[in-house]
């Protein structure tokens, strides 16, 4: 468990700069470059990324359980895991969905949390994906409050709402039918 911990401080930390420590973060940037910046912020959330998951590998199934919920839950979260996938999508390949979504891999993350939270009532479960919907819930909200940096993205266009819509299906069906189970040792929809 305390591995998980240092993951989620580590990773969460990094991503948390823009929203505690802005003038800091620009006043780095201008200081080292922006390639320098990325090269040091991809490799500490990395870092993270690699506790956290392996963290959260070993301490599943080892710690008791908070809440339990009914099993029909699962198919709350397998709804709510459909959009996500496209969600996810939309944050590179923008057109129409990106535009109304705003902050669609925020969004994706907030629906994958909370389907995660519906099926899952183990401490570690409740750890990884409270802690992920209570940042990008933070996060969105810091958005309205804070200037816009251009996304890094393709560009805008109509296709693109067509390749997040099969591609973000074609995603959900591979994950929810083999993947899932294959990484995870849990198959979502097992018995459908």
């Amino acid at each position: 468990m305390d591995r998980l911990i240092l993951g989620l401080v580590v990773f969460f930390g990094v991503h948390a700069i823009s929203l505690v420590a802005l003038g800091w973060r620009d006043r780095m940037v201008e200081r080292v470059g922006t390639g320098a910046w990325r090269r040091y912020y991809s490799i500490a959330a990395a870092v993270g990324l690699y506790l956290l998951i392996s963290g959260y590998g070993a301490a599943r199934g080892t710690d008791g359980f908070l809440y339990v919920t009914p099993p029909a839950f699962r198919y709350l979260a397998a709804l709510l895991m459909l959009p996500a996938f496209a969600l996810a999508l939309a944050s590179v390949f923008r057109g129409r969905i990106s535009a109304r979504a705003k902050h669609p891999l925020l969004l994706a993350t907030m629906l994958w949390s909370v389907a995660h939270l519906l099926t899952n009532g183990a401490m570690a479960d409740v750890l990884l994906f409270g802690c992920f919907l209570a940042w990008s819930v933070a996060v969105r909200i810091s958005l309205e409050h804070r200037p816009q940096r251009p996304p890094i993205a393709l560009p805008a266009s109509a296709t693109n709402d067509l390749i997040v819509v099969i591609g973000g299906l074609a995603a959900y069906v591979l994950v929810a039918f083999w993947l899932h189970a294959r990484l995870f040792g849990v198959a979502p929809l097992g018995g459908i």
